[in-house]
């Protein structure tokens, strides 16, 4: 892919994020390598505003054994799931019908020291708090695919999480590089909300995007881990 200038106008938390990934007009920029499916750089623009992000389309998707079509399904339920709760880890990733090459998710692209990975932040204070959290997000989402170019360190100084289209799986299939974080205590208060976890406390979009095995299992991991602490 050529090199091309990022253009986005907005911060990743900025409110209008969401409206100009849900409305805006969408220009494929080109083609990322390396990528095991066809994923794409685009723009996404609305007026004044403009947003870089991530196309994965599911017409780009190599099929799968064990994961249905649809691997944008699971982008977006990583995305609700990091909201529910609260950590704001995986980039605003909304679900567009009318794209270029058809339905799949558009994800805010992080500007990030593409040099670091996960292999990098792990034993750095700045991130310690936050890839514990992440690993906690991975055993409840059943992370199948976490690498360690999955965990972008923010030019903001943020940690970022990519890449989720093999998650939520019924069967356990968790698959990780951070196993450092392996016996460690999860932090004050987290046990409780994880044993709290219900499907009537989820977004209701969950339902959508996910099977009913899948949001039981989701909910069974969670307390579960809860119970281990």
């Amino acid at each position: 892919m050529p090199e091309v200038t990022l253009r986005s106008t907005l911060k990743p938390d900025d409110p209008l994020v969401r409206d100009v990934l849900l409305g805006g007009g969408v220009e494929v920029l080109g083609r990322m390598p390396w990528s095991s499916n066809a994923t794409f750089l685009v723009e996404v623009s609305d007026g004044d505003e403009v947003v870089t992000a991530i196309y994965k389309p599911e017409r780009g998707e190599r099929p799968l054994g064990d994961f249905p079509a649809g691997l944008w399904r699971r982008e977006r339920a990583a995305r609700l799931l990091d909201e529910h709760f609260g950590w704001s880890y995986v980039p605003p990733t909304e679900v567009r019908h009318d794209a270029p090459l058809g339905v799949g998710t558009l994800q805010y692209f992080v500007r990030s020291r593409y040099e670091l990975t996960a292999f990098d932040l792990v034993g750095d204070d700045a991130y310690a708090t936050h890839l514990a959290r992440l690993v906690t997000f991975d055993v409840v989402a059943n992370n199948t695919d976490r690498k360690a170019g999955h965990c972008l360190a923010g030019e903001d100084g943020r940690l970022y999480a990519i890449d989720h289209g093999l998650c939520f799986h019924a069967r356990e299939k968790l698959r990780t590089v951070l196993w450092d974080y392996a016996g460690h205590a999860l932090e004050v208060g987290l046990c409780d909300r994880l044993a709290a976890f219900s499907q009537d406390a989820l977004d209701p979009e969950f339902a959508d995007l996910l099977g009913a095995e899948e949001l039981a299992a989701l909910v069974d991991r969670a307390r579960a881990l809860a119970k281990r602490g």
